[in-house]
C-alpha cells in the first residue's frame, strides 16, 4: 500500500509541475525561456554576446553547407526524462530538421524521427547542458547532439544514442575542425568560437 501511495504522490507532483510551468511558459515574455529539465524549472533571459557570436557562427556554417535543413533556436522539444519526472520540456539552442519539417509543429513537440540534431551552447549553468540535457536527448533517440563548451573551449559532438546515453563522443578543442556526419557531411570550423 505505501509503495502505491507513493507511486500515487509522484505522479500527482509530476502533473502538479507540469501545470505550473505550462502557466509560466504560456505567460513568459518572449526573451524568458521556461524549460523543465528532469523536475526542474529552469528559467533563463537573453544571453550574452559571446553565446550568441557561437550560435550565429554555428548557424552560418550550417546554413551554407547544408541548405536543404530548417533551424530553429525557439523549438520547444519535449522528451523523456529521467527518473519520476514528467517529462522534459527543452527548449535547444539549435534545432535542426529537413526542410518544411517544423510546419504544423506545435510550440511543444514531441519529435518521432524528424530530428537530425540539436545544439547546446553552454551558458550560466554548464551541468544542465553537459549531464541532464544530454541525457534526455539520448533518451529521445536524438541522432546528434553538438555540445559547444565554452568553458572548457571544446565542441563535442555525441552519436549513436542508447539508454539514456551517447555511445560515441568525439570533442576537440576550439580551433579544431570537428567532422559532422551525414546528412551534414562537413567538418565544422571550431576557431570562431573563442
Amino acid at each position: 500500500m505505501t509503495a502505491e501511495r507513493t507511486a500515487y504522490d509522484v505522479d500527482q507532483q509530476s502533473a502538479i509541475l507540469l501545470e505550473i510551468f505550462h502557466e509560466l511558459d504560456a505567460a513568459a515574455p518572449e526573451v524568458i525561456r521556461a524549460q523543465l529539465v528532469e523536475g526542474e524549472m529552469v528559467v533563463t533571459t537573453a544571453q550574452e554576446g559571446r553565446h550568441e557570436h557561437c550560435w550565429s557562427e554555428l548557424t552560418r556554417q550550417l546554413v551554407r553547407e547544408c541548405p536543404e535543413i530548417s533551424i530553429s533556436a525557439r523549438k520547444g522539444l519535449v522528451l523523456p526524462s529521467h527518473g519520476p519526472h514528467p517529462d522534459n520540456h527543452l527548449i535547444p539552442d539549435l534545432t535542426v530538421v529537413g526542410r518544411r519539417e517544423f510546419r504544423g509543429a506545435p510550440p511543444w513537440w514531441r519529435p518521432d524521427g524528424e530530428l537530425r540534431m540539436v545544439a547546446e551552447i553552454t551558458g550560466d549553468r554548464p551541468e544542465l547542458d553537459r549531464i541532464a540535457k544530454c541525457r534526455s536527448y539520448a533518451l529521445g533517440a536524438v541522432p546528434l547532439y553538438l555540445l559547444i563548451d565554452r568553458e572548457r573551449a571544446t565542441a563535442t559532438l555525441h552519436s549513436r544514442p542508447s539508454d539514456g546515453d551517447y555511445l560515441v563522443r568525439h570533442s576537440v578543442r576550439f580551433g579544431t575542425p570537428l567532422p559532422l556526419p551525414a546528412p551534414f557531411s562537413f567538418d565544422l570550423e571550431t576557431a570562431d568560437f573563442l
